[in-house]
């Protein structure tokens, strides 16, 4: 007896769906455990000592912190190692006895006169040693460099010579006296010092002191190789205070009330910066006398 085998596909209609909706879940659970499976296949994979294909995935790119950008710290502004400015040329008068005029038919000049370099400067040191009388004053100048900064200049020569409390001029409305007249030389910080007397004030004129300054002492000495010819206007206040003595300064307190830095004839047409930078910083009183400071500019 012949068996014949039974072909799925022979088996009916009935058969034949049966097997379709079979097939269709399969489908289904197929797809189901390939996505829940991929993660465990790759790791499998990728933890694997095998030297063949690897499988590569692709994550999603996260989402990146952003970096703060830094606060910029401002550069600071280069500040000056001082505030100066050049004193202006001024005119040395009739009494500089710098080798630049005559005094009773003589050239005069103290510059070549051996005992010329002096601090204390109050008493003559040619034919007499008279001492000046007046209210005594200690000041320091500092010659400094305008064009570097307001460096000091180190080695340069100081004349400095002023009238007498009475408004008179040695070796000239005094010819016999040499007070009131002397050099010194800068030093490292570019100051010098001389011990003298208040200035007194006469007709015509504000308070003021004489200087030149000269690049060298030797320049000095020589005479007539000034860099600088100025002078410096009196405090105001000081002047008040130090004429108010008539028996010490005996014309100054008048001639004073009549004089203003305004209409006096070499400081009037300067600016009032100018005039701040000539005036010198005067403390104390006229009993302990005065100390003093000023900035001498020169443009070098």
């Amino acid at each position: 007896m012949d068996h014949h085998q039974d072909d799925d596909h022979d088996r009916g209609f009935a058969h034949d769906l049966r097997v379709m909706a079979a097939m269709v879940e399969r489908r289904r659970a197929l797809k189901w455990f390939a996505g829940a499976g991929t993660a465990a296949l790759v790791a499998g994979c990728g933890s694997s000592g095998s030297t063949g294909d690897s499988l590569t995935v692709v994550s999603s790119t996260p989402t990146p912190t952003p970096t703060p950008t830094p606060t910029p710290t401002p550069t600071p502004t280069p500040t000056s190692s001082g505030t100066c400015i050049a004193d202006p040329t001024e005119t040395n008068g009739p009494y500089p006895a710098d080798g630049t005029n005559t005094s009773s038919g003589s050239t005069s000049n103290a510059l070549t006169v051996s005992g010329i370099v002096r601090s204390d400067i109050r008493s003559s040191f040619i034919s007499t040693t008279t001492v000046a009388g007046g209210v005594r004053v200690d000041i320091t100048l500092t010659v400094v460099n305008v064009n570097s900064a307001c460096a000091p200049l180190a080695g340069y020569a100081v004349y400095l010579w002023h009238c007498d409390r009475s408004g008179n001029y040695s070796l000239y409305t005094a010819p016999t006296e040499s007070y009131l007249r002397g050099v010194q030389v800068t030093d490292s910080n570019g100051q010098v010092t001389f011990t003298t007397i208040f200035p007194g004030c006469y007709s015509g004129r504000w308070p003021h002191i004489h200087f030149e300054v000269f690049s060298s002492l030797s320049a000095a000495t020589s005479g007539r190789y000034a860099v600088l010819t100025s002078q410096l206007a009196l405090p105001s206040a000081a002047c008040t205070t130090v004429y108010a003595d008539t028996t010490t300064y005996p014309s100054s307190r008048t001639n004073f009330a009549a004089i203003s830095i305004a209409s006096d004839n070499v400081f009037g047409d300067n600016s009032s910066a100018q005039i701040a930078a000539m005036t010198p910083t005067l403390t104390g009183s006229t009993s302990t006398g005065y100390t003093g400071t000023a900035t001498i500019g020169i443009a070098r």
